[in-house]
């Protein structure tokens, strides 16, 4: 089996994102392929604002306690889901400072997006894509996006088919078919 780690990018209180990670790990579990997925969501791995002294890129050892735990977590997968939301047509601030702790740990894996937002954040995962194509993560086609955010939940709280562009199993199986 394969490890694929699903990222939150957004650290917001009542965000948006942690109903959409709900609805994503359900499916994650309903998938009967050959992968398996782990969680990670950036407001509980606290990295504080990028303060390595030499880059990443630069194939050194880590000083801070909080990288090693971060290269670790990230080196481990074999493959990504990014969960982003969509500021001012980008990606999250934490999310970038995340993404720009490490370099090797991100090269040639294969990444996915579900994007969310007024348009799915498809402007979000464009700017995504420009800045893996500098540390070597490779984009898959496929992507899901949840457009109209604040009118994307029913009453309880599922998901409206409605607001979701693309097919999440799809997204599934295109990762698992790079990882082979």
């Amino acid at each position: 089996m394969k490890l694929i780690k699903i990222i939150l990018g957004s650290v917001r209180d009542q965000r948006a994102g942690a109903k959409i990670t709900e609805w994503v790990l359900a499916r994650a579990e309903e998938y009967t392929g050959d992968l398996k997925f782990e969680f990670i969501d950036l407001k509980d791995v606290e990295l504080p604002f990028m303060n390595e002294p030499i880059p990443p890129m630069m194939g050194v050892e880590y000083k801070y306690e909080h990288t090693k735990r971060w290269s670790k977590m990230i080196g481990e997968a074999d493959g990504f889901i990014f969960i982003t939301p969509e500021y001012n047509h980008g990606y999250s601030g934490v999310l970038k400072n995340a993404i720009d702790y490490l370099y090797r740990e991100w090269k040639d894996k294969y990444v996915g997006f579900i994007g969310y937002g007024g348009s799915g954040a498809n402007n979000a995962i464009r700017q995504l894509k420009e800045v893996f194509e500098v540390i070597e993560l490779k984009t898959i086609e496929k992507q899901v996006g949840i457009e109209k955010i604040w009118e994307a939940f029913d009453d309880n709280g599922k998901l409206k088919q409605e607001n979701i562009i693309g097919d999440i199993n799809s997204l599934f199986e295109e990762l698992e078919s790079k990882l082979k």
